[in-house]
């Protein structure tokens, strides 16, 4: 485990926020800086980093029970375990992909709706991911997107996404629920956000949720279709659980 002392973390925190996110590099062996910088500068950018396929299953797999009344086809775009356990107490069998699989190929499954995940990286150099939505959404078909899945829904709807200046990290995150005029205390994990601007120009999209931080969008769901999605994260453990209503809104999406 590697740590950092003997400096000031509220100026480093003062740093960041100013600045903006950035790489960084600790080390706890090497305290040459110049030799630091040297391999900080071989770092990527994650701007237009595509990270999801090398992270997701290679081979697809279930979970949960077999004789669930609901089949969920999961676009693996680098899942948390919770999601999955959380459909599962919610009587759901999941099938999970590789992030490239198409939407024929899930549609051979023959399942009820369709889920895509969070992941890593730039979901704007996703193409593969955002053309599977966009015929997921053609279909016809239920579906739920959550944190890089809401990003995905969102370009598939021609709405541009943005790295973030600072990102969103943490548990105490409040977001407001403009639908049902309830707020709730959300976790959240991501470096890219929907431009607020193409959200409010489109005919297609209606925003669900915003941050009463920064007024990002947090959730939006497409006009005349079953789909929607949230920025943050509902399946969130140890918690807060304010927001596992959202399976709940999705299963009955599902089986209305």
């Amino acid at each position: 485990m590697v740590g950092i002392s003997d400096i000031d973390t509220r100026s480093l925190v003062r740093h960041i926020r100013d600045k903006g996110a950035m790489n960084a590099i600790i080390s706890s062996e090497n305290l040459d800086i110049d030799s630091l910088k040297a391999e900080l500068a071989k770092v990527p950018s994650m701007a237009g980093l595509e990270l999801s396929s090398k992270v997701s299953t290679k081979e697809p797999y279930y979970y949960g029970s077999e004789d669930a009344a609901i089949r969920i086809a999961v676009l693996d775009l680098g899942i948390k375990r919770n999601i999955l356990r959380n459909f599962d107490s919610r009587q759901v069998y999941a099938k999970v992909f590789p992030a490239k699989t198409t939407f024929a190929e899930m549609e051979q499954w023959e399942p009820d709706g369709y889920f895509i995940s969070n992941g890593p990286g730039d979901p704007s150099a996703m193409d593969y991911a955002i053309n599977t939505v966009k015929e997921i959404l053609a279909a016809d078909k239920p579906m739920f997107g959550i944190c890089l899945g809401h990003q995905i829904l969102a370009l598939a709807n021609g709405i541009r996404t943005e790295k973030m200046f600072n990102g969103h990290r943490g548990i105490n995150h409040p977001v407001k629920n403009i639908i049902s005029n309830r707020c709730e205390i959300t976790s959240q994990n991501h470096g890219f956000g929907v431009v607020r601007e193409d959200v409010e120009k489109s005919e297609n999209i209606e925003i669900t949720h915003i941050n009463l931080n920064d007024n990002s969008i947090e959730g939006i769901r497409v006009k005349g279709k079953k789909a929607f999605s949230v920025q943050y994260h509902p399946e969130s453990s140890p918690g807060p659980h304010d927001s596992r209503y959202l399976f709940d809104e999705f299963v009955s999406m599902v089986k209305s």
